[in-house]
């Protein structure tokens, strides 16, 4: 039987890392957010860069015989963070991974507790599993360049398929932008956003879709307990 109330907004989280506050990433944010207002469901931002989150992995946070230490800031986040339906990381490609803020979330805040054979099984956590991952990733360079260069593919196969899979998520979708420098002009951005917009949108629907299907199965079951 379904727990959700009577009234339930879907919650998408938005993880944000760079550390300038007039990014394209910080646009792409904001855009994506907009979007899932306008479809009446919930965006949560962590910016973290402007939070001050601390990427560092402890060595009593790594899953080992004696337990996984859960410090209070990781505690702050999964509080912040519960019952989401949609994790969405967005963050610029530099020296061909995410920054090292991004990858210090994943590995104290959403990996948190996480250990090599849940990964192989995709077990997942209470926190992840079956909810749905999305990637706005942007660079300098060129798409056509780094797609030359394998490295989209890769990164996509090494962060998010990995990460989707070994946590127990639903499903991942991807968008990237090349060639985002300093000093682009509105004409060149808008069309961008729109982008993200529509992504935005796509997943809110697949969100609604689960939802309604879930409602349905619930009621179907309470059907067959009354019969």
């Amino acid at each position: 039987m379904s727990d959700q109330p009577a009234f339930f907004r879907p919650r998408h989280v938005v993880v944000l890392a760079h550390p300038s506050s007039r990014s394209f990433n910080g646009l792409v944010a904001n855009a994506y957010c907009e979007a899932v207002r306008q479809c009446g469901q919930e965006p949560i931002v962590r910016d973290l860069y402007a939070i001050g989150f601390d990427p560092l992995l402890k060595d009593s946070e790594r899953p080992h015989e004696g337990g996984t230490s859960v410090m209070p800031d990781v505690k702050f986040e999964h509080a912040a963070i519960r019952g989401s339906d949609v994790f969405v990381l967005v963050y610029p490609i530099w020296f061909g991974m995410p920054p090292a803020m991004m990858k210090g979330y994943v590995d104290r805040v959403l990996g948190s507790g996480v250990t090599a054979k849940d990964m192989q099984g995709g077990v997942g956590t209470a926190l992840l599993k079956d909810k749905r991952l999305v990637s706005i990733t942007s660079s300098g360079a060129s798409k056509a360049w780094l797609n030359q260069q394998g490295q989209i593919e890769a990164l996509r196969n090494v962060f998010e398929r990995y990460l989707a899979h070994g946590l127990g998520m639903k499903s991942v979708e991807n968008l990237h932008f090349g060639e985002t420098v300093e000093g682009l002009s509105e004409d060149y951005l808008d069309p961008l956003l729109a982008q993200v917009q529509d992504l935005a949108r796509k997943v809110c629907a697949d969100v609604d879709a689960d939802v309604a299907a879930e409602r349905g199965l619930s009621l179907k079951q309470r059907q067959q307990s009354d019969a």
